[in-house]
């Protein structure tokens, strides 16, 4: 099989910077496993890495969407698995980086997912529904009824996923927690090594609340007014993250710059909280833990390069 290496883990703990330095060790190439990154113009909430900060490594996935357009898991994979062929025909590895658990199993064990919907007016009627605070609470409140399972992996502002899985639901009958635990019993389809980085809960949440702070110094608030005035929708996948909404809700007088502080803050540790469960069903990840290195940066860097020594070329 193929290499690949995964460099996978909760928000905040320097997977980008992992996958560089270990890049530059091993010619490596990496792609982004980040469902807002993908698009143009939204830089500061997505805290996206910077020409400057790649260091000479080629980057796939950054800025590869308007935020108009429509992204989601089966978009992501064909693009990552055409990188990955492009990668491996160019003599190099590729390096699979990012937080979104459910889009690196996908490419990984090359998940077979369901055929369009049919009943498109069912999906429509949710969509509606979503558009008020009680109707997602009533929607996440049915997910949680029917596949309390998915309720573990998806937050209840998370309406987008939300809706996918109920659609799912409606046209099999079958969970999609449980469709995806099937699928996650297939084989891996690359020669892979896949890293978890983690840290100290106390540690993570501190250098979160500091990302987001340094969010708003850094201008978050001038990036969504600007993308509002462009004209893209607050229903576009794009305005779905965590930091993008609140904001929005800010500038449309909805609560104030302190509450959606707060919120971004609070929402983005649950994510990490999930993330961190989400890795923890993958049975073969090497788990990197910050804490445990005197050096962090060097510690982490040394032991990737032990590990991949076997996929090398």
């Amino acid at each position: 099989m193929k290499p690949l290496v995964i460099v996978g883990g909760p928000t905040a703990t320097g997977k980008s910077a992992a996958a560089i330095a270990l890049a530059k060790k091993i010619d490596g190439e990496v792609i982004s496993a980040d469902s807002v990154q993908i698009y143009r113009g939204l830089d500061i909430g997505s805290a996206k890495i910077t020409e400057e900060e790649m260091q000479g490594v080629p980057h796939h996935l950054i800025d590869a969407l308007e935020p108009e357009e429509p992204f989601n898991i089966t978009v992501f994979q064909r693009m990552a698995k055409e990188a990955i062929d492009a990668i491996h025909e160019s003599g190099r590895i590729p390096i699979l980086c990012g937080g979104t658990g459910f889009y690196i199993q996908s490419v990984l064990y090359d998940i077979v997912f369901s055929e369009e919907e049919t009943d498109l007016s069912y999906r429509a009627e949710l969509e509606k529904k979503a558009e008020s605070e009680e109707g997602r609470r009533e929607l996440y409140e049915e997910l949680r009824r029917i596949d309390p399972d998915s309720c573990e992996a998806i937050h209840e502002n998370n309406s987008k996923r939300v809706i996918r899985a109920l659609t799912f639901f409606k046209e099999t009958g079958t969970p999609i927690s449980r469709h995806n635990a099937e699928q996650r019993l297939r084989k891996p389809a690359y020669d892979c090594c896949f890293f978890v980085l983690t840290d100290e809960r106390a540690a993570l949440y501190r250098r979160i609340d500091a990302r987001v702070d340094k969010m708003f110094e850094q201008g978050l608030v001038e990036e969504v007014r600007a993308l509002m005035q462009r004209g893209v929708p607050r229903n576009a996948t794009s305005m779905q993250g965590l930091g993008y909404k609140e904001t929005w809700a800010y500038l449309a007088g909805e609560c104030s710059l302190e509450e959606a502080v707060y919120e971004i803050k609070r929402d983005t540790r649950h994510f990490a909280k999930r993330q961190i469960t989400w890795f923890k069903r993958e049975p073969d990840a090497i788990w990197l833990d910050r804490g445990s290195f005197a050096d962090p940066e060097s510690g982490i860097l040394e032991a990737m390069l032990a590990e991949t020594e076997r996929i090398k070329k």
